[in-house]
């Protein structure tokens, strides 16, 4: 995991970022942005973050990923695992996250490149994103906040 304190993590700041979560077995994702969407873009660059650094990252593909889902708990579980899915299928890795969401549909444009083990010298594989700790929510300070625990 290369959770690396570069300025990513913000808890406490009105900033879009993200963080990982302390958990047992697994590792948890948050993300926080000024929207929900920033905040799920976030929590996907929270995902790169375990494998790798994601400043080692290039963004020379583009990937397309939809979900739909009328609760955004639910699509946000669904927005990693189909960001999970594109790593594996198409054996990348994102560095960038446009998320647009309209009445619980999710369209999103993934930026990255072909993994790279020499460059990229990934530590672990996400499985898949779960149900627990699984939170979407709007702050008392405004800010969205999207986070769930990523099964390695």
């Amino acid at each position: 995991m290369y959770a690396k304190d570069s300025g990513q993590r913000v808890s406490g700041t009105t900033r879009p970022g993200w963080e990982h979560l302390s958990h047992a077995a697994d590792i948890g994702v948050c993300g926080y942005g000024s929207s929900m969407e920033e905040a799920f873009a976030q929590a996907a660059l929270a995902l790169t973050a375990i494998v790798t650094d994601p400043g080692l990252v290039r963004q020379t593909e583009t990937v397309q990923v939809t979900c739909e889902c009328p609760d955004n708990e639910l699509l946000f579980v669904d927005w990693l695992n189909a960001v999970i899915y594109a790593m594996v299928t198409r054996n990348m890795l994102f560095s960038r996250f446009r998320v647009e969401i309209h009445d619980g549909k999710l369209s999103a444009t993934l930026d990255g490149e072909a993994i790279d083990r020499d460059r990229h010298e990934p530590a672990v594989e996400p499985k898949g994103a779960t149900y627990t700790e699984l939170k979407v929510e709007r702050q008392k300070d405004g800010r969205w906040m999207a986070q769930c625990i990523i099964d390695v």
